[in-house]
């Protein structure tokens, strides 16, 4: 019996110690304060979906631009009614004994705002296409786009295509890379 509340008296001082010990600085360390204030600015995001998003349902006002080609929808606010759209191409690289080669290449759409002019450009919306297998090996560093030290990202996928963002593709800080940034936080491209 004496041994019964021995043991009981050696775990209650043990479980006693184990919880002052939670509660008080350990080995001269001062607590850490917590702020309680909220941050100024929201933590950056990189919009890099990895699955398919769902059906979207276009905010109010919202002009949608379909690409039938290549299969997927893209959302756009109000203010880009009168967009045009400008075809161009990527094109990868590897190094060769004289240089970079051209090994692969595909299309780039560009979404252009109505108020671009060539005295006055803005930030297009640029998607670059790529089939599976080209995403693949981009993704195996079988070749590069740019200088950049990474590689685009990727806005979304279809069953045969891979739709990305250049990397630093508002590099230059042109008018109205806000309104894109904005624009493709909101997740605007849906494939199909």
């Amino acid at each position: 019996m004496k041994t019964k509340r021995r043991l009981a008296l050696v775990q209650f001082a043990a479980a006693s110690l184990i919880g002052l010990a939670g509660c008080s600085p350990l080995s001269g360390q001062t607590p850490v304060e917590t702020a309680t204030s909220q941050p100024t600015s929201p933590p950056a995001t990189v919009a890099q979906p990895t699955s398919l998003p769902p059906t979207p349902t276009l905010p109010t006002g919202s002009i949608e631009y379909r690409n039938t080609e290549f299969g997927f929808t893209f959302s756009l606010p109000p203010s880009w009614e009168g967009y045009s759209i400008v075809s161009d191409q990527w094109e990868g690289t590897n190094q060769g004994p004289s240089g970079d080669v051209a090994v692969e290449h595909g299309p780039t759409i560009l979404i252009r705002h109505p108020a671009w002019t060539s005295a006055n450009p803005r930030q297009d919306i640029p998607i670059m296409v790529f089939t599976l297998a080209q995403w693949e090996s981009l993704s195996q560093d079988k070749f590069h786009i740019g200088a950049a030290p990474f590689g685009p990202s990727e806005l979304g996928r279809n069953a045969r295509f891979v739709f990305a963002l250049p990397a630093r593709y508002n590099y230059a800080f042109p008018t109205g890379f806000e309104e894109v940034e904005s624009i493709l936080a909101g997740q605007p491209l849906h494939p199909f």
